[in-house]
């Protein structure tokens, strides 16, 4: 129970810590940020690998600048649909 509670605030940190780092805006508050932190954490694992301090099952310094590159490549995304509309 706490494992899986460490782990969605985990998220919830890395993932407003990757969106100040991208500077953009993340939709969604606190869900968003969750999600972000999720995601950004397998993407930074994927491309940077396991390093640095563990919490939660999340390796910080990865996690963090995946979900930053996630933050920036949605925002991304999103200004293309913007302009197209």
């Amino acid at each position: 129970m706490w494992g899986i509670i460490i782990s969605i605030v985990m998220a919830v940190i890395i993932g407003v810590i990757g969106n100040a780092l991208a500077g953009n805006e993340m939709p969604g508050g606190i869900i968003g940020a969750a999600i972000a932190g999720f995601v950004g954490a397998w993407l930074g694992a994927l491309v940077f690998g396991n390093f640095g301090p563990t919490i939660g099952d999340f390796a910080i310094i990865p996690a963090i600048l995946g979900t930053a590159i996630f933050v920036f490549l949605l925002g991304l995304v999103s200004r293309l649909f913007r302009r197209t509309a």
